[in-house]
């Protein structure tokens, strides 16, 4: 699996003073990422702002 760390989608709240995974997803979708055999978040996308401006270098 992926480092939920890195995802654009892991965000910190606050209130709860801690981190989620701020995905819109239903519980169907949720049941199906916890039931993969491939053990990826399928929502992953990189949230490395500089990946961009390193490649351009």
């Amino acid at each position: 699996m992926l480092d939920c760390e890195t995802c654009v989608y892991y965000d910190y709240d606050e209130t709860e003073d801690m981190y989620f995974c701020s995905v819109d997803m239903d519980e169907d979708d949720f049941y199906r990422l916890l039931s993969d055999q491939r053990k990826e978040c399928p929502y992953y996308r990189d949230g490395d702002e500089y990946r961009i401006v390193r490649k351009q270098m």
